[in-house]
C-alpha cells in the first residue's frame, strides 16, 4: 500500500510552523492550497502561532478559484486580510504589497503544462521577491501528470508570455518546487529560495497514486484524466474548435458545428496513437467557442495512462484537421500556445506528426539535463 503523500502545508503543519516562525509572510495561493483534511493554507498560516500573514495574492482565477476572467483585489472575507490579485492589469506583487513583508510563500497545484498559467505567477513572484530581497517559499505539490515524461517543443526564447513564462517544453515533468529553482538558477535571479519538499512522492506516480484528495485547480480541470489531456487538446485552444468548454468533459471533447466527426474519428484511430481511442459524439458546449451550437465532436478516451502521450496525441488531431478541414479550420493562432515556430512551420507544411516529434526529440534531451540538477524527487 502507497503511504499518503505530505504536500508542503502538510509538512509544515506537522513541525508546527517552525520554517515561518518569526516572518511577516505574504502568501500566494488559491483553493488548491490545503492540507491533506481539505483546510485551507491562508487559515492554517493566519492561525499558526508566531507568524505574521499580512497580505494574500491571487493568480488566475482568483483565490477561493470560481472566477474565469480577470480577477479583482479584494479582501478575505475569513481572515480580514487584503488580497491582491496576480491577473489583472499587473501580473507581479509590487513595491507598495511588499511593504512589510519578507517572506513570500507560494502554495498553488499546478497541472504541469506550461501554458497553465500559475507557474507564470510562480516565475513573476520569484523575480518580484529576488529583486527586493524578500524571501521565497514554495509549499511544493505533486504533478499531477507525473514527473518523469517531458513533451513537446521548447518555447522560442522571444516568444515568451504569460502562457509560456520560460523556456521549457510543453511537458516539463516539474513540481513547481523544482520549477521554481530551475528558474532562479537559469535566470540568475539570486532569489533567497527555500521548498518545503513533497514526502512520498515518486517521479512516475499520477495524482491517483498519492492518496491525495482532488481539487479542480480551475474551473475546467475536473479531473486527473483531463489534466492528462490537457497539454495536448489545448493546443487547438485559440482557433476555432470548441475543445468542451461549458460541457462536462472539457479537453476530453473537441469539435465545431462543421466538423466531418467520423472522418477525423477515423483518421486518429487508424494513427494507432498509443494508450488513446477516439469516438464520434455531439454536443452543445454552454461557453466558449461554439457556445450553444450543437458541435460535431471526438471524445478522446484514454485506453492506457502509462503509454499515452498528450503533447504526440494533440500535435495528431492538428496534422488530421489540417487534412480534412483545411477549408473551415483556422489554425493560425496555434502558435499562441505551441510557442516554436519551427514546429508551427511544420505543421502548416503538412510534415507528419511523427516527422515533427522527432524533430524536437533533441530538445527534450537538452531539457531533461538543464532540469537534471534541479529534481528534487527520485
Amino acid at each position: 500500500m502507497h503511504v499518503s503523500t505530505l504536500t508542503g502545508i502538510d509538512v509544515l503543519k506537522r513541525d508546527g510552523f517552525r520554517q515561518l516562525q518569526g516572518r511577516s509572510i505574504g502568501l500566494i495561493t488559491n483553493h488548491t492550497g490545503v492540507d491533506a483534511d481539505g483546510a485551507a493554507s491562508v487559515d492554517l498560516i493566519h492561525g499558526a502561532p508566531g507568524v505574521k500573514l499580512i497580505a494574500l495574492f491571487g493568480p488566475e482565477h482568483g483565490i477561493r478559484g470560481a472566477v474565469d476572467a480577470s480577477v479583482p483585489d479584494g479582501k478575505d472575507d475569513r481572515t480580514g486580510l487584503p488580497v491582491y490579485s496576480l491577473y489583472a492589469e499587473r501580473r507581479a506583487p509590487s513595491n507598495e504589497q511588499l511593504e512589510g513583508i519578507d517572506l513570500l510563500v507560494y502554495d498553488i497545484q499546478d497541472v504541469g503544462a506550461r501554458f497553465y498559467t500559475y507557474s507564470s505567477t510562480l516565475g513573476l513572484s520569484l523575480e518580484a521577491a529576488a529583486l527586493r530581497g524578500i524571501a521565497f517559499m514554495v509549499l511544493d505539490r505533486p504533478n499531477p501528470i507525473g514527473g518523469s515524461k517531458v513533451e513537446g517543443p521548447i518555447a522560442d526564447a522571444d516568444a515568451l508570455s504569460f502562457v509560456a513564462h520560460h523556456t521549457t517544453p510543453i511537458r516539463h515533468g516539474m513540481t513547481m518546487g523544482e520549477f521554481a529553482g530551475l528558474l532562479n538558477a537559469e535566470k540568475r535571479l539570486g532569489a533567497q529560495l527555500t521548498v518545503i519538499r513533497v514526502e512520498n512522492w515518486r517521479r512516475q506516480d499520477l495524482w491517483d497514486a498519492t492518496g491525495l484528495m482532488w481539487t479542480n485547480p480551475s474551473p475546467n480541470m475536473r479531473s486527473l484524466t483531463q489534466a492528462l489531456i490537457y497539454p495536448g487538446v489545448c493546443l487547438l485552444e485559440y482557433t476555432n474548435i470548441s475543445v468542451g468548454r461549458g460541457c462536462d468533459t472539457p479537453f476530453e471533447l473537441f469539435g465545431a458545428p462543421w466538423l466531418h466527426a467520423r472522418a477525423v474519428c477515423d483518421a486518429l484511430n487508424g494513427a494507432s496513437l498509443p494508450g488513446a481511442r477516439f469516438v464520434p459524439v455531439r454536443f452543445t458546449p454552454t461557453s466558449s467557442a461554439f457556445a450553444g451550437q450543437r458541435c460535431q465532436g471526438i471524445n478522446l478516451i484514454v485506453v492506457d495512462r502509462a503509454r499515452f502521450l498528450p503533447v504526440l496525441t494533440g500535435i495528431t488531431i492538428i496534422e488530421v484537421l489540417l487534412r480534412e478541414h483545411r477549408a473551415e479550420w483556422q489554425p493560425q493562432n496555434i502558435d499562441r500556445l505551441l510557442v516554436n515556430r519551427q514546429a508551427f512551420s511544420n505543421l502548416m507544411e503538412g510534415r507528419s506528426a511523427q516527422q515533427i516529434v522527432r524533430s524536437w526529440a533533441h530538445d527534450a534531451e537538452v531539457f531533461e539535463a538543464r532540469r537534471r540538477p534541479h529534481l528534487l524527487y527520485n
